[in-house]
């Protein structure tokens, strides 16, 4: 046991008991927002019913009745009947996510006759009392649920540890083989975690020094395992969660608040400084080859180039930056560190879509998810992420962790913005260009991985179809797309700023009531 620590059991897992008995358990997926989920798969598993998907639309189905769920949407259709949860279905890692509520809100009806019972609680580590004259620690994020008869599991296989910067927090993460209970120790100088079970062959060490975070170690200790983070300085909020399929263990620790001023009205949500545009391919990196041999890297960036004139012209009030301006190779790791050291607001990766069959046409918008949309999304993002082969290897080491922190980030607090940006682009190119419409679609994109802002990647057209390469090897063509992409982040920014207005007046009202 560490020194000084002490905890309280915790909330276990859900288990979900029917007439004849128990049928089977339910861990939650708590996200960084702290809402709680369960994975929908797992659920039509356990009451041995059919969970399905069609666009973006997922049903439950338990014989002949059921409830049909909408991606980001908090309303479900239930045997007919609206029914609002608290929280939005969404998709995460292991597939989509409905939210905890639904077992107390809907499942009843659903299945008659099956209720839900918390497992019996146990505390993931034997608790030490503390000290009386101990001073609270820093606010920490609740460990996940697990009960007792998960905390005493086989031993589980080490998979992985890796870390990212972002601009306000770094985030440390523990993939393990299978659930691995773990209790967090906040401290001044050093975060403890300890990984129960945790099979360790040796110590590993990654030096950060990102200001925030210097080291991060991790070393067996006896059955179990602890990770150490050694701070460079204090930190402010430490936020620990857990991710499923495969398990991880996620720590994000945040960077101190600047101080302010205590009569300044400071929003929560701030306006838009920053876009950074992304040319697709370069240099070596041709990307996709039409008929007639025009290629994708000289269409994308002459239409980037073109939409960050419109941006720097126009009178959003935004600034633009380039990842590249020149014909020249950019590793997919690097662009998005760029626009996180440039503190963007928004990252949108502009390319031209390629398939074997010659007639596939139109345009689509992406945002990062591990989970693929459908085959074809799948087949996008297989296409561009090929562009890792064509890195030195060292770099193609570093994006090869990108295949991991996709998993991570698949759930951040970015995904539902990222869908917002996606549908306004989609909406200004189908209806300014008309053109065929292949909507929003998700797929594990590298060069999406690791974006600290909502991020998306638009498909402009298809270089394999005729008709199309033709249309996007003429400026008048280039100059139609250029347009229609800066009309959506015009129509973004408006719709953004409204928000932003709605929060600063409550904050300027409450000031000028002060005396």
């Amino acid at each position: 046991m560490l020194p000084g620590a002490g905890e309280a059991a915790r909330p276990a897992a859900i288990e979900l008991r029917g007439q004849a008995g128990p049928l089977g358990l339910l861990i939650p997926v708590v996200l960084d927002d702290g809402s709680s989920y369960v994975l929908a798969n797992r659920l039509a598993a356990v009451l041995k019913g059919v969970w399905s998907v069609k666009g973006g639309k997922g049903t439950l189905s338990v014989g002949t009745r059921r409830a049909e769920f909408t991606r980001n949407q908090a309303r479900v259709l239930l045997l007919g009947t609206p029914v609002t949860l608290a929280s939005a279905a969404r998709i995460g890692a292991g597939g989509w996510l409905i939210p905890e509520d639904f077992l107390a809100k809907g499942l009843g009806k659903l299945m008659p006759g099956v209720r839900t019972a918390r497992a019996a609680a146990a505390p993931a580590v034997p608790a030490a009392a503390p000290s009386p004259a101990a001073s609270p620690p820093p606010a920490v994020a609740s460990a996940p649920a697990l009960p007792a008869k998960l905390v005493r599991v086989a031993p589980a296989p080490f998979a992985d540890l890796r870390f990212r910067s972002y601009p306000s927090f770094t985030r440390v993460v523990v993939e393990s083989g299978s659930v691995t209970p773990y209790r967090v120790e906040p401290g001044a100088e050093e975060i403890r975690v300890r990984l129960r079970g945790l099979v360790l062959s040796g110590a590993r060490a990654q030096e950060i020094d990102d200001g925030l975070v210097k080291q991060v170690t991790l070393e067996p200790a006896g059955a179990d395992s602890v990770l150490r983070v050694k701070l460079d300085s204090s930190a402010g909020q430490v936020k620990d969660f857990a991710l499923q399929d495969p398990f991880r263990v996620v720590l994000d620790i945040y960077r101190p608040k600047e101080p302010v001023a205590q009569d300044a009205a400071r929003p929560t949500a701030q306006p838009l400084q920053l876009v950074v545009l992304d040319a697709g391919h370069g240099g070596h990196d041709p990307g996709a080859t039409g008929p007639s041999g025009l290629t994708e890297k000289e269409v994308v960036l002459d239409v980037t180039k073109r939409v960050a004139r419109m941006v720097e012209e126009g009178r959003l009030g935004i600034k633009v930056a380039l990842t590249r301006s020149t014909d020249v190779f950019v590793p997919l790791r690097d662009r998005t560190n760029f626009a996180n050291k440039q503190r963007a607001d928004l990252f949108v990766s502009i390319h031209a879509n390629a398939h074997p069959r010659s007639v596939s046409e139109g345009v689509e918008t992406y945002f990062l998810s591990s989970e693929a949309t459908d085959n074809e999304a799948r087949q996008v993002a297989a296409i561009e992420n090929g562009v890792v082969q064509l890195e030195t290897p060292a770099s193609r080491a570093r994006t090869d962790a990108l295949k991991s922190i996709l998993w991570d980030l698949a759930q951040s607090e970015f995904q539902q913005e990222s869908s917002f940006l996606a549908e306004t682009v989609q909406d200004s190119m189908t209806h300014s260009l008309q053109l065929v419409n292949r909507g929003v679609k998700q797929a594990g994109f590298y060069v999406l991985g690791g974006a600290a802002m909502p991020a998306i990647l638009v498909e402009i057209g298809f270089l394999t179809n005729p008709k199309e390469e033709r249309k996007l090897g003429t400026p008048d063509h280039r100059e139609a797309v250029a347009k229609a992409i800066y009309a959506g982040l015009v129509e973004y920014k408006r719709r953004h700023d409204q928000r932003t207005r709605t929060v600063q007046a409550p904050a300027r009202n409450a000031a000028s009531a002060r005396p």
